[in-house]
């Protein structure tokens, strides 16, 4: 009896939790085809926000400096994951203890705290607000994730392998690239996944290193709520979530094949 009340409480628990999380993006979805400028009522069914969307200059410049930083910040960061977490592996590396520290201190630091010390720091080097700006901030919290993540992965490592490879005749270069990194890829691309999502969803490091006249998605969408102008932000989520769903499928079996191979 005991334990048919506990699973019918974890079901119940389990149920709120996903319409707490589900039910506003199904309403995001639903009133992105509302023929009404005011959410809270239906006037009728519309593709005219998708298309007023499209002729949306600023919504499509945002969103390809968005992709932008997303992409180079994320292969930026990445490479220093990785070579930051193949140093930090090394014993004999000195101070690894006091540099595993540091690499916490971002994770654990408010954004607006970081976004805030960037600013200063670009103004005080006399640097231009702009995309380099957002590129540098967007490389520097993101490279911890990547670190981590891919410590994470060498953590399990077996380095017998590499005895074995030395064994049979092959050099550091070939180990390397034969069986340390196809070991380490699974990780790489997690790291890689966890930094462009974290790149293209940043609104508060991005607004105070942004400057004027450069916008990512996120400070777009901000300022076009506070103008009152949701109908077109709900289309742009719309697609967005398409877009993530799409991507993260084809990542997902990108790993199934990976990890097959």
């Amino acid at each position: 009896m005991k334990n048919k009340n506990a699973n019918i409480f974890t079901v119940t628990t389990f149920t709120f939790v996903i319409i707490f999380l589900y039910i506003p993006i199904l309403l995001l979805i639903v009133y992105s085809f509302n023929d009404s400028k005011i959410i809270s009522s239906w006037r009728g069914f519309t593709f005219k926000y998708y298309y007023l969307l499209l002729k949306n200059r600023e919504i499509i410049n945002a969103f390809k400096n968005t992709m932008i930083i997303g992409v180079l910040s994320t292969i930026a960061s990445t490479v220093l994951g990785v070579l930051s977490a193949l140093a930090l592996e090394n014993k004999r590396f000195f101070g690894t203890k006091f540099f595993k520290g540091l690499v916490f201190v971002p994770l654990i630091m408010p954004d607006i705290l970081m976004g805030v010390s960037l600013a200063l720091l670009f103004s005080f080097l006399k640097i231009r607000m702009g995309m380099f700006t957002v590129l540098i901030a967007h490389i520097t919290f993101c490279v911890s994730y990547t670190i981590i993540v891919i410590q994470s992965r060498l953590e399990g490592f077996d380095y017998h392998l590499e005895e074995a490879a030395m064994d049979l005749g092959a050099n550091k270069t070939q180990i390397f690239f034969k069986i340390k990194l196809p070991l380490m890829m699974p990780g790489i691309i997690a790291a890689a996944l966890l930094a462009f999502t974290l790149s293209i969803d940043d609104f508060v490091i991005t607004f105070f290193t942004s400057g004027r006249g450069f916008n990512t998605l996120p400070v777009y969408v901000e300022g076009a709520i506070r103008r009152g102008t949701i109908t077109t932000i709900n289309a742009l989520s719309t697609l967005m979530i398409g877009l993530t769903l799409m991507f993260a499928t084809i990542t997902k079996r990108i790993r199934k094949y990976l990890i097959a191979v």
